[in-house]
């Protein structure tokens, strides 16, 4: 059986984009095929790192991407997964095509203020939830 295709999609495609595609890459990769990318590619977020580590997966390796360098590839989705938060959500790139959109909205890693602590204690926190919802979703999406 051929792999459904899921593209994650945000702003810079530094640390929510990120974690969702590894998250579905280790979680239901033998059914769902991800990948991750941004309006405006980044950096790789350091605490988003961190905190994957924590959970086993390093994604310290991973370039970030353009949207549009995705679309100049040709890839076909079968789902297009926006992770931007709800104060972001007008700036969420579109990527066109026939894919089923969805819109799961996490907090952005990069306004988090307070001690570096603190921080990864919130980031952790939207790690956890973007596991839950990628768990829900390849519980809910039949093959």
């Amino acid at each position: 059986m051929e792999k459904k295709k899921v593209l994650f999609v945000c702003i810079h495609n530094s640390a929510r984009s990120q974690m969702a595609e590894a998250w579905m890459n280790r979680l239901c990769g033998d059914r769902f095929e991800a990948e991750s990318a941004g309006l405006e590619p980044g950096v790789l977020n350091p605490l988003a790192v961190a905190v994957m580590k924590e959970s086993g997966i390093d994604i310290s390796g991973k370039a970030t991407r353009s949207v549009f360098d995705v679309l100049k590839a040709g890839t076909l989705f079968s789902h297009v997964i926006t992770v931007c938060d709800e104060s972001a959500a007008e700036a969420c790139p579109i990527f066109p095509g026939p894919a089923k959109h969805l819109h799961m909205g996490f907090t952005d890693p990069s306004k988090i203020e307070g001690t570096e602590e603190e921080q990864l204690a919130r980031v952790r926190v939207i790690r956890d939830s973007i596991r839950e919802a990628v768990e829900a979703f390849c519980r809910q999406e039949p093959n």
